[in-house]
């Protein structure tokens, strides 16, 4: 079947024109001057007459059916979990696994997952997690990076901290397969002494903010970023940056002659501050609970001119969300709330409406970070990531003149409430193409479950 979207904006990572592009079955076939195809070349037509055609929308930080703990599992599986990302303009996900049984294979958590996500409406892959560290595990990380699988996930805090003796032997095997370890960056020991600290009458949200403080991330990327050094500029995707202290240690490693270095923060980071915590009562501050924690307006601020001028390189979601009532029963213990909220469904209107509507980032920048970007960075492009004929038909259609408010009412996430309630943003999802095939249009979802593809990803370097 042939789609035409007529008469749009298409936007690349360096350029937008008007123009028409055509679909034929699931990838994009041409795109000419605006009236270069006629009416009848079509089965189909979409009228996107002062609307905005951009590449589908790449997430590459969810975790849908994450087990976070023996008490507390994420409440989006990755069906409610696709559906809200095809709503928001997202037609790719690459999901982070949540920690098998101790002392299990690498492999263990890609078949759990292979069966999690089957009902996935979007096309998805994985990163691999990283745990304890031995020869076998060592040699099965080759195997997973040769075989399409080439990033993977280490956390210098929680059950599993990476120290330097655990990111030496992982740095050098993704040196040598061209795979790259993407890193939550927190100093366990600042975090786990400062909580441990805590009386009975703090334990309220704020002190999830100040017991996480910002040096904290700052002196966990400085590390991964020296070792990463020592192992010939190993490549290193810190994710979720949040203040700008960590992103002065990106720079300053940058500047130093590091080149294989890439970050990516989240909207919570650019729009949120840590009075979310204090606003309405626990109750209320408590939905705000995730790590790290929202941080200041100063961050905010640093992070969005890291983005406008590409120190930052993609905005991701560690879309994450738990029900209120796992959540509201932990009011009087924040150090017992799972941690995590929802994003996968706001993050394109997010991006778009405060971001290029807003004039803190051009429609340019705007397609590299939600899209061109991870493609090129986690192996998927030019398949994903762009508008180019032979490309994936993944495309999502912006319309800048209808409103939309994000509300519990209107959001597909499973867990009953949003971190940006009742924020509004100038702009709306008029259509979302998935290999072709239309998947949302304007806040309902016209697909199916099941019709995303497993991907399996290049390693880096290879064309």
């Amino acid at each position: 079947m042939n789609t035409l979207i007529r008469n749009g904006v298409v936007c690349f990572p360096g350029e937008h024109f008007q123009a028409d592009l055509m679909i034929e079955n699931d990838t994009i076939s041409f795109i000419g001057a605006a009236g270069s195809v006629q009416d009848h070349e079509a089965d189909q037509i979409f009228n996107a007459d002062d609307m905005y055609v951009c590449p589908g929308g790449i997430d590459p930080h969810t975790h849908m059916d994450l087990q976070q703990s023996e008490k507390y599992r994420a409440i989006d599986t990755f069906a409610s979990g696709g559906i809200a990302a095809a709503c928001g303009g997202t037609t790719t996900i690459i999901d982070h696994m949540a920690n098998g049984p101790k002392g299990c294979s690498l492999w263990h958590q890609f078949h759990v997952y292979e069966k999690l996500a089957a009902d996935c409406p979007v096309d998805y892959s994985f990163h691999g997690v990283l745990q304890d560290i031995d020869p076998q595990i060592l040699d099965e990380l080759g195997d997973i990076i040769d075989v399409g699988f080439p990033s993977f996930k280490a956390y210098t805090t929680y059950g599993y901290p990476f120290t330097e003796e655990q990111l030496l032997p992982v740095l050098r095997i993704m040196k040598e397969h061209h795979g790259l370890l993407t890193v939550h960056c927190e100093n366990d020991a600042i975090t786990t002494l400062l909580r441990s600290e805590l009386d009975e009458h703090a334990m309220t949200p704020i002190h999830q903010a100040l017991t996480r403080p910002n040096v904290a991330e700052s002196e966990a990327i400085d590390m991964v970023l020296s070792v990463a050094r020592v192992c010939q500029d190993a490549p290193i995707y810190i994710v979720h940056l949040s203040t700008h202290e960590g992103l002065a240690q990106i720079k300053l490693a940058r500047a130093n002659g590091q080149n294989n270095i890439y970050a990516e923060t989240c909207p919570q980071y650019l729009l949120l501050t840590d009075e979310k915590f204090e606003q309405g009562g626990p109750s209320e501050g408590i939905k705000y609970i995730m790590a790290p924690p929202l941080r200041k307006k100063q961050d905010n601020n640093a992070l969005w001119q890291a983005l406008q001028e590409g120190e930052i390189q993609v905005v991701a979601t560690d879309h994450c969300p738990f029900s209120l009532q796992d959540k509201q029963e932990n009011t009087s213990d924040f150090r017992q709330c799972p941690g995590g909220v929802s994003g996968v469904e706001e993050r394109m209107l997010l991006l778009f409406g405060k971001g290029v509507q807003g004039k803190r980032i051009s429609l340019e920048r705007f397609v590299e970070v939600t899209s061109t970007n991870a493609a090129k960075i986690f192996g998927l492009y030019p398949q994903k990531g762009t508008l180019l004929p032979g490309s994936d038909a993944d495309i999502v259609v912006i319309d800048p003149h209808r409103s939309h408010t994000f509300s519990k009412d209107n959001l597909h996430t499973k867990c009953g409430y949003s971190p940006y309630e009742n924020m509004a943003v100038p702009c709306s999802v008029a259509a979302v193409f998935l290999r072709g095939k239309k998947i949302a249009a304007y806040n309902h979802f016209v697909g199916e479950l099941g019709y995303g593809k497993l991907l399996k990803r290049k390693r880096r370097f290879e064309s």
